[in-house]
């Protein structure tokens, strides 16, 4: 017999990660943890910016224990370390939210070689329209939370995704699923969750050519 998948998710929040989660468990995999890195000199999530406390209560809401990686320039060691704790709570590998960035799951892959762990892409070259269709048809509700201004409107900011918000964005020349770094979202509600995030947004945050909302609880 096949020796029973549970794993950690490599977790930013937003709605790559989220669907492959979901994905995972409807594969009949184990969900031991979330694994959640954050820049240790804002507790923030990295890329994402989701503060900590916010991720506590996805924790909370997805009744999935959260690992939260304090990390900085030895990203991918400390990555491997999380993963080696996890190890004596059970878990045989880590599933990640990657489309289809060679480069993206070559070093995923390879954090879980090194840990001797499996490695899981439930998304992996899927197409990236039918993707994000399919986020928002499972009842996924992710919310615009950070943009590259130098390559899609501001306006877009606090905007929940739609079909009709994706193909606006599409529209306008944006990749659909922003798997370039265009846009980075977060997943506040869906059928991994008992009930939705109670959040709010804030002022907007300008930094370069990035755009951000900062979230807080309510």
């Amino acid at each position: 017999m096949d020796e029973k998948i549970k794993f950690a998710a490599s977790y930013s929040g937003g709605k790559d990660s989220a669907l492959a989660l979901y994905r995972a468990i409807q594969n009949g995999f184990e969900p031991v943890s979330l694994l959640t890195t954050y820049n240790k000199n804002d507790d923030r999530s990295w890329f994402h910016g989701v503060p900590t406390e916010v991720l506590y209560k996805v924790s909370e809401l997805t009744g999935i224990p959260l690992k939260l990686v304090a990390t900085g320039d030895d990203y991918g060691a400390d990555f491997e370390s999380a993963l080696i704790e996890l190890i004596d709570n059970g878990v045989n590998a880590c599933v990640f939210g990657d489309i289809d960035i060679q480069e993206h799951y070559d070093w995923s892959d390879l954090r879980c070689k090194h840990v001797g762990i499996k490695s899981c892409f439930p998304l992996w070259n899927g197409n990236r329209s039918d993707l994000v269709y399919e986020s928002i048809e499972k009842g996924f509700k992710a919310v615009i939370i950070v943009v590259d201004t130098a390559r899609m409107s501001e306006r877009f900011l606090g905007k929940t995704l739609t079909r009709e918000l994706v193909d606006e964005i599409a529209g306008e020349g944006v990749d659909i699923c922003g798997e370039n770094g265009e846009y980075h979202t977060f997943v506040y509600d869906g059928p991994i969750f008992k009930s939705p995030v109670e959040f709010e947004l804030n002022e907007i945050h300008r930094m370069g050519n990035y755009s951000s909302m900062p979230l807080t609880l309510k």
